[in-house]
């Protein structure tokens, strides 16, 4: 199912998901891809003023889908992930800023061509908001 989503781009990791982001540079740009730390659960990554925030969404036992938003935000479920995708374009969804700009898989291959080596992806900084990070309410990174 997740595969199916134009937004997923699988695998590619942390610094590569930051990477396709700043590549495109929009606020609001998104994408989808494997947690790093736990299997099963996806990440929702999103651009806002230079920097990357993480959610992870994750279907639970029942087969609904949800995301790990800020604190206090009501949780949402949904069926199917694409409504997800659908509701957090909204605002006052519990992220920093409306997802607006797809950057999927298909497009980033075709803009970019093959190369998928990363380039200079140094930080400036990591911010955590005071967040857990190991439960991954939220995180965010600064691109350089």
């Amino acid at each position: 199912m997740m595969e199916t989503l134009t937004v997923y781009h699988g695998p590619i990791g942390k610094e590569e998901g930051e990477r396709r982001l700043a590549q495109d540079g929009r606020n609001g740009c998104y994408l989808v891809r494997n947690s790093d730390s736990l299997p099963g659960v996806y990440c929702l990554c999103v651009l806002c003023n230079g920097y990357v925030y993480t959610y992870r969404i994750y279907k639970d036992d029942v087969g609904s889908w949800s995301a790990e938003t800020t604190p206090g935000v009501r949780k949402q479920y949904f069926r199917h992930i694409k409504n997800l995708i659908k509701a957090f374009q909204q605002p006052e969804q519990g992220i920093a800023i409306p997802l607006l700009y797809p950057v999927t898989a298909q497009r980033r291959a075709q803009t970019h061509g093959s190369d998928l080596s990363p380039k200079n992806t140094r930080k400036q900084g990591q911010k955590h908001r005071g967040k857990n990070v190991q439960q991954g309410l939220e995180t965010h990174t600064q691109l350089s």
